[in-house]
């Protein structure tokens, strides 16, 4: 089985992070905290373990960087407790029982060093480019986070949240009336984000791991209630959940996946593939009133929030042209093939671990 997430996310706070769960070494086999600069081949040597693991028929959980979507930034094989994970920054990783569970792999060392000195105007520009249009992306989601919110709680004010409760009671009883094997346990990741793409959500791996997915018509972050109340109740009869908070309000649920029981609860973000099991129209439990009455502002703030995001994801496509052209410029002077080395040899000690 493949599955695909984010442990980072852009947001009006800047970068956030669900990386120290991930990496706890406590429950490992091997961390390989894979350190180097751009261009250096951290990506393309996770993509290479993951790919020899998926022939191998492992499960393989990959984290996709939420500034380039077509980027890793860790590759997990679960059965095997083994992970290899981008330990820089923004994402910085540091080994807790180097050698005995996790270590460093320094794919510096493949760089030609003396050839970059002369470089170091192009690298400078490149990487202050790169921080500025970071700089932006934040400050433009942090307005438009600022204008959602305040509408929210206009918009919010008596809302029906018994009529929400006795759903979620319903929903309970329908899909976890057995209890689960598991030890009730959660582990955070985030589901999509804002990306220099645009909005990406991973509907594809939520329906990967559960075949009945309820589909939230949230416009106002309502289903948080909800989908914390599943959780608990979840964990409490047994069952290992998959909290995806929202990564503008990483205190809120967005999405939520049992796999064992076979179900998913997913906020819809731009265009759900197929049909879901169930629609649950969350907008429907505002009150009318408080929406007639403020029916002007919100499209007014709707409208200036869009503004901001695409102003936001903007930023993030410069920030990514920065980095491609930062990466031009060491890509010349990186020893691939010792890098491949690298990568085969553990390959080769990950081998050693599967059965016959």
């Amino acid at each position: 089985m493949v599955t695909n997430f984010f442990l980072g996310a852009n947001s009006g706070d800047g970068f956030q992070s669900l990386y120290d769960g991930f990496t706890d070494p406590g429950p490992l086999r091997d961390l390989m905290v894979l350190k180097g600069g751009p261009g250096v081949g951290k990506s393309t040597f996770m993509k290479y373990i993951g790919k020899r693991a998926e022939e191998a028929g492992e499960d393989v959980e990959y984290i996709w960087c939420s500034g380039d979507p077509d980027s890793l930034d860790a590759v997990r094989l679960s059965r095997l407790g083994i992970i290899a994970v981008d330990g820089t920054s923004p994402h910085v990783v540091e080994p807790k029982y180097p050698a005995a569970a996790d270590r460093y792999l320094d794919l510096g060392r493949f760089y030609d060093v003396d050839a970059l000195k002369s470089h170091r105007t192009e690298v400078e520009g490149y990487t202050a480019a790169c921080s500025g249009a970071y700089r932006r992306a934040y400050r433009a989601f942090r307005a438009a986070a600022e204008v959602e919110e305040e509408l929210r709680e206009q918009v919010t004010a008596g809302w029906d949240r018994e009529k929400l409760l006795r759903r979620t009671e319903g929903i309970l009883r329908r899909e976890l009336g057995r209890r689960g094997s598991g030890a009730g346990t959660a582990v955070e990741r985030f589901l999509g984000g804002k990306t220099c793409k645009g909005a990406i959500c991973r509907y594809d791996t939520a329906l990967t791991l559960a075949s009945r997915a309820y589909l939230l018509l949230d416009s106002w972050g309502l289903g948080d209630t909800m989908l914390q109340l599943i959780a608990g109740e979840a964990m409490d009869r047994g069952y290992d959940v998959i909290c995806c908070p929202d990564p503008e309000h990483p205190q809120r649920l967005r999405h939520l996946i049992v796999p064992e029981a076979g179900v998913c609860f997913l906020t819809q973000e731009g265009t759900f593939p197929g049909s879901p099991y169930r629609r649950l129209h969350l907008d429907g439990l505002l009150h009318p009133q408080a929406l007639r009455q403020n029916r002007a502002r919100v499209r007014f703030c709707r409208r200036m929030h869009r503004v901001l995001l695409e102003e936001g994801m903007e930023a993030l496509t410069q920030a990514k042209a920065s980095h491609d052209l930062l990466e031009q410029v060491y890509h010349p002077f990186v020893d691939f093939s010792g890098v491949q080395e690298v990568a085969l040899r553990e390959w080769e000690r990950i081998a050693a671990l599967l059965p016959g």
